[in-house]
């Protein structure tokens, strides 16, 4: 192998993939960048065997096609340090490659090709294929990804499920205490399918899908989901799991209901909650028509607070507690004015959208469970 590219648009390549690098690996090649240059373009792949990233760059000049696995961390230190200028890689006859730039030049080992694991994609012949906008997947992940669990148990519950449907596809997370879902009609399908994309490469993807992507191409097995976009490919292994049927738990008949400012309701959630009990972080919302008063202690410190907000409230006097961290992640992650919260009791899940005239009314609902207070 033997190329010339510049050290900048190098640099910006291997960082593209890093984050598949794994900090230790049962398998020591996966500490390594694979290289595979054909023509003038560099194709760079980085894997811990669960997800891959794979990107392709051009080069200034290719004198010799090859592939080679290179270390992740040499590789990424050295292309730190250097200035913008072009850098010429070529390898030798004693498993090392030469990095030469103006006035120096480095030696590192490289490692066989061969050695590095063949990276299984989708099966073309049974997969499920869709396009989805890239500004609404990033927004999807924003919206729900927060919520997913951390459960060995269930690790169903360790992702994002995606729901897609004829005419919609919804997003959704859940750890039991609450569930978001996100809705969007700019993803349909012939057919109705579905997959579980566990939180980690969906936190990859929302990072590295730029603002200049418009589509997504998705395709899906059983096992494995592959996204391409741009000159960047993500393959990662799905969730084997059942979903629990998340629809049948999200709340049709409250009928008691609060309108209030998301914002004035998140910043006075956060200002009492300082006073709640450390172990449990419970608050208490007293609501009666008018006025909404967020309330906490912690009887071992002998501290407290409260404060009153007004609002628009139609329904019987209600008492209900909270966990303060679980509201302020809902509240945080919605962008709406003004949002609607639907009681029953006490007892039951409250349902959070935002108001019936934000944009966003129809894309995003919130399920939240109560706490059991004295």
């Amino acid at each position: 192998m033997k190329l010339i590219i510049s050290s900048s648009e190098l640099l910006r390549g291997v960082m593209a993939v890093a984050k598949a690098i794994p900090a230790k690996s049962p398998l020591p090649i996966l500490e390594n960048f694979l290289f595979d240059l054909k023509g003038n373009t560099l194709e760079i792949t980085a894997s811990d065997a669960e997800l891959t990233l794979r990107t392709q760059i051009e080069v200034e000049s290719t004198a010799e096609e090859g592939r080679i696995a290179v270390p992740a961390k040499h590789v990424m230190d050295l292309l730190k340090e250097l200035p913008d200028q072009p850098l010429t890689i070529s390898t030798t006859t004693d498993s090392s490659f030469l990095c030469s730039w103006a006035g120096g030049e480095s030696t590192l080992p490289y490692f066989p090709a061969e050695d590095y694991p063949e990276i299984i994609g989708a099966d073309a012949s049974n997969a499920v294929t869709l396009k989805f906008p890239a500004q609404s997947l990033i927004e999807g992940i924003s919206s729900t990804i927060y919520a997913t669990a951390d459960d060995e148990i269930r690790p169903a519950m360790n992702g994002i499920f995606f729901d897609i449907d004829i005419n919609s596809t919804t997003l959704v997370a859940s750890d039991s205490h609450k569930l978001i879902c996100y809705t969007t009609a700019d993803v349909n399908a012939s057919e109705k399918a579905s997959f579980i994309l566990h939180k980690k490469p969906a936190s990859i993807l929302k990072s590295t899908i730029g603002k200049d992507i418009e589509t997504v191409d998705i395709s899906f097995d059983a096992k494995t989901a592959e996204f391409k976009f741009g000159t960047t490919t993500v393959i990662c292994r799905l969730v084997v799991g059942k979903y629990p049927k998340y629809r049948d738990v999200i709340p049709q008949n409250n009928s008691n209901i609060l309108r209030i400012n998301r914002a004035q309701l998140l910043n006075t959630v956060r200002r009492v909650s300082v006073c709640s009990n450390k172990a449990s972080n419970h608050i208490k919302f007293d609501l009666k028509s008018g006025s909404l008063m967020v309330s906490a202690q912690d009887l071992g410190f002998s501290i407290a607070a409260h404060e009153t907000m007004l609002c628009q409230y139609d329904g019987e006097d209600l008492t209900i507690g909270f966990k303060a961290p679980f509201i302020i992640e809902i509240l945080s992650n919605m962008t709406c004015g003004e949002l609607v919260i639907k009681f029953l009791d006490s007892k039951r899940a409250a349902l959070i959208v935002p108001a019936e005239e934000e944009a966003e009314s129809e894309k995003i609902c919130g399920i939240i469970m109560p706490i059991m207070i004295s």
